[in-house]
Parts: structure tokens; sequence; C-alpha cells
């Protein structure tokens, strides 16, 4: 029978909440807790794998279910992450001597959780709820760390924490160039920009389309003829001016 808020004791829901909060403040190094407030029965906590083991750079979900003795009768341990550990049973029980044998009323929910994450730095093969991976560790480390690392890449993968860059990402992903991903907005499409031109000797140019666009060269270009025909303007009126100006004399 699990317990609830409503059915353990008031000193052991105040000692309960008052070490909860100490955990939610003072987190033990790579632990991190979380709690229903309104159920004490069950306590979720997400734990780093250590480095220099199969486990690191994992997060694994773990839980801690008190039975309505508690703490009279030590917590039942569960992973929820699937992980490859000798003591670590395939539905995700852990086996320790602190939730067992070695259980103490006195022992707090921090000591059992450094325990738990203690167990991937050092795990104990002779008492094995995982079989295989027990006598892996014994007969060949190199073999049951590549067996760890795999499940921990598959399973315990830790998830983005921001959504930053990742336009980035998909667009370098897909080779789209990130400048494309400014042309809509409000849900709608822009227009394309121009497409860059490449010059050819034949008197066209080539877009990335490969499409071939006449350009205009020589002296009868609209854009030369037209600055041509500004200057002969203005040198006009200048022999105009200087014309005035003799007549004055």
């Amino acid at each position: 029978m699990l317990a609830t808020n409503e059915n353990l004791p008031p000193n052991v829901i105040k000692q309960l909440a008052k070490e909860l909060k100490n955990l939610d403040e003072s987190p033990p190094e790579g632990i991190k807790v979380s709690v229903n407030d309104d159920d004490f029965s069950t306590i979720f906590a997400d734990i780093e794998g250590p480095s220099g083991t199969p486990y690191e750079n994992g997060v694994f979900r773990m839980k801690l279910l008190l039975s309505h003795d508690f703490p009279q009768s030590p917590p039942k341990g569960y992973f929820l992450t699937k992980i490859f550990h000798p003591n670590i049973a395939t539905n995700g029980e852990i086996c320790v001597n602190t939730l067992k044998k070695d259980w103490n009323p006195s022992l707090g929910l921090r000591h059992v959780l450094i325990v738990v994450r203690c167990l991937l730095i050092e795990p104990f093969p002779e008492s094995a709820l995982n079989e295989q991976a027990g006598k892996m560790l014994l007969e060949n480390y190199d073999e049951y760390a590549r067996h760890a690392r795999l499940y921990t890449g598959i399973h315990a993968k830790p998830k983005p924490k921001s959504k930053s860059g990742a336009i980035s990402e998909s667009t370098t992903a897909l080779n789209v160039d990130p400048s494309s991903t400014n042309n809509a907005v409000g849900g709608k499409k822009l227009p394309p920009g121009p497409t860059p031109l490449t010059a050819s000797s034949k008197g066209t140019a080539t877009n990335s389309n490969d499409q071939n666009i006449p350009v205009v060269t020589g002296p009868s270009a609209p854009l030369k003829k037209e600055a041509g025909t500004a200057k002969a303007l203005a040198d006009k009126k200048k022999i105009d001016a200087r014309k005035k100006s003799l007549k004055r004399l």
C-alpha cells in the first residue's frame, strides 16, 4: 500500500516536506528532484550519468515509492529510463542494500538518492538483478561498457533546454540558405529576392535557374546613354552661362 499525505503521520509529512524543500534548494550533485505536493508517496528524480562511466552524458529518471509505514520500512526504487546495469532489473527495480537490509529509519531521501547515483559509478555484479550485465561486467568490462553506452545513447538522451538555434541547425542540415527563412511574415511567403546573375562571354547572363538573360553592353547601353545625355546638358549649361558673361563685358 502506498502512502499519501492523508494517511502518513503528521510528523512524517512535516519531515518529508522539510527534506524535499532542502533537496529542491540544495540538490545533490547531478540529481534533480521533483515531487507532487499533494502526494509524497512518489518522488521523482533525474540523475545525470557520472563522468568517466558508460552512463556519462545521459539523464536517467527514477522514482522512489514510499509505503504507508515509511520511514520504518525503506522506499522502493525504480529506474524509469532503460539502463544496462547489473543492479537494475529490466523492469527498472533497483537492488541496493540501502533500500533493503541496510535500511535505517534515520536515513533521509538525500542519502538514498546519492547511494543510487554512486551505484552508477561502482556496480555490484555479485548481487545482480540483471544477470547478463553482471556476468558481462565480471568477464569482459569493455563489452559491458559498450552495451551500457549504447543504452545510454538510445534511452537517456537529455532533452534540449531551449529551441534557440533550431532554425540555423535545421537549415544547415537541409543545406538551406538561412536568409531564405526570413522570406515569411505572418505565415505569408514573400516574393524571393533577385536571382544572382553569372556573366558569360556571349553577352548573356545565367541565373540559378539556368535561364539565359541578355545583357546590354557597349556604347549603346541605356545606362551609359543616359549618363552621356546628362553630361552633355550640363556642359551646354556651362557654355551658355559663359556666353552671357561675355555679352555683359
